[in-house]
């Protein structure tokens, strides 16, 4: 897939503010600091296109972008992160689950995770969470550029073994660095069969 247009559409509080049109949403989410602002932008070439911050915990609304005016890449707001105020993390969880499990939009979520971490209780924890509710997803591992390959097949790796033992059938996973444009083709190829299957 070539992306030759994303534009920002809109920042939605609740689901009722979505867009309202027949156009599918693929979208991300992960824990703060994850990198997935720089991955968007990697992924769409559109330089700030998602803001990236310094201050992880920024995006805190579900962001709509227009890509090639034929579907949406959603920006979900990050989960996890220790310093928003626990009265914050919940509107975070509600306006998170709200639009996982009840937005029809919704077409495919992909989880990113940090490579370079062990296992995170949190990310299994949403992982498991999207198994039991039937929610099509899958993995993103950023930062890959920050390992050797040997490391990065141990992570992933690690992350298998740990997923195994809950999940009989691994979701579908890759490898990215938004530096060094690691694993944008392979993920805006899967993008594209994943809209065609419908």
């Amino acid at each position: 897939m070539q992306i030759t247009k994303a534009i920002f559409k809109c920042s939605s509080e609740r689901i009722t503010q979505v867009p309202k049109d027949a156009l599918r949403d693929i979208a991300f989410i992960g824990r703060s600091n994850v990198g997935k602002s720089s991955l968007i932008n990697m992924l769409t070439r559109h330089g700030g296109l998602a803001k990236v911050s310094a201050t992880p915990g920024k995006t805190r609304l579900i962001n709509h972008f227009l890509i090639n005016n034929s579907w949406y890449l959603v920006d979900l707001p990050g989960y996890g992160y220790a310093r928003t105020s626990k009265q914050l993390r919940g509107s975070f969880s509600k306006i998170i689950t709200d639009y996982i499990f009840k937005c029809e939009k919704m077409h495919f979520l992909f989880v990113l995770l940090d490579i370079r971490l062990e296992p995170q209780k949190i990310d299994l924890e949403f992982i498991n969470l999207l198994g039991e509710n039937g929610v099509p997803f899958g993995l993103i591992f950023t930062k890959a550029d920050k390992l050797s390959a040997a490391q990065r097949n141990h992570s992933i790796n690690r992350y298998k073994s740990t997923l195994a033992e809950h999940w009989e059938e691994l979701p579908p996973h890759f490898i990215s660095s938004s530096e060094k444009q690691i694993g944008r083709d392979e993920i805006l190829d899967f993008i594209e069969k994943c809209l065609q299957e419908g």
